[in-house]
């Protein structure tokens, strides 16, 4: 029987799962799996798995964004033998293909008591040894800056910002979309040692170039390494109506672009 998960990116089949554009998820396996994405050829052939057993309703699942995040990693080969951070963790799909590639340590860190469980059951029915851990950038900043730093934040803008940790938090991130994105740009050179990366995935509707110009204020050295267009899934159908409204998109259209930022410090 086919299993319900909300997201950015979700379309339902008979039997499927696909979440974005080419994901599937196979309900007899129980894997979700990503294909090689990127617009840069591929040095890689990661393929991120996680049981969707495990992913709860309070729980975001994986959407292309995690994925496209993931083989960005994979081809710059940064996560190799790195001390790895990975914030925002969720269902622990980015920090879970760290390790996965090679990464000599990977610390995760979510506010959703629910997502630092799945996120630490998923890497314990693989064996895999990421440390996760309730917890904000200004947790993460009391430890030693990392090698690399990934985050898939929440971006999505919206109307009005959740007041309570669950669901919505995992995307809502209020009006301009970068609730969370400041902060992450912020933090940034508190979190990342000299000499490491910071690789992040975001929606051009939560202003990319912004991004981009706080971490070079910051001292990173910064450029767009992918970008990915997508038709929109539920998350930013329900929002697509407010952003015509705003300005934002537009009337009509459907698709985002999702983009993945890698600053080096």
């Amino acid at each position: 029987m086919a299993k319900s998960f909300h997201g950015r990116g979700c379309r339902f089949g008979a039997g499927f799962l696909t979440v974005g554009r080419g994901y599937t998820l196979d309900v007899n396996l129980h894997k979700v799996r990503s294909p090689v994405v990127s617009s840069e050829p591929s040095s890689a052939a990661a393929v991120a798995e996680l049981d969707p057993s495990i992913i709860g309703p309070d729980v975001y699942a994986p959407q292309d964004d995690s994925w496209l995040l993931c083989q960005a990693v994979a081809d710059a080969g940064v996560a190799v033998d790195a001390r790895v951070l990975d914030m925002c963790t969720g269902s622990g799909a980015v920090g879970l293909e760290a390790a996965r590639l090679g990464a000599r340590s990977v610390t995760a860190y979510d506010i959703s008591p629910a997502a630092v469980e799945c996120a630490a059951r998923q890497a314990r029915s693989e064996n895999l040894d990421v440390d996760v851990r309730l917890g904000s950038f200004d947790d993460a900043a009391e430890l030693s800056a990392f090698d690399v730093v990934l985050c898939n934040p929440p971006y999505v803008p919206a109307e009005a910002v959740p007041v309570e940790i669950g669901l919505e938090r995992a995307w809502n991130a209020g009006p301009d979309g970068r609730i969370v994105l400041d902060r992450l740009c912020e933090s940034a050179a508190d979190l990342v040692q000299k000499g490491g990366v910071l690789m992040l995935v975001q929606s051009e509707f939560a202003d990319p170039d912004k991004s981009l110009q706080m971490l070079s204020d910051n001292g990173f050295r910064v450029r767009e390494v992918v970008r990915s267009t997508i038709a929109f899934g539920p998350v930013m159908d329900a929002q697509a109506r407010w952003l015509e409204r705003t300005g934002r998109l537009e009337i009509g259209r459907r698709t985002e672009e999702l983009v993945v930022i890698r600053a080096d410090r």
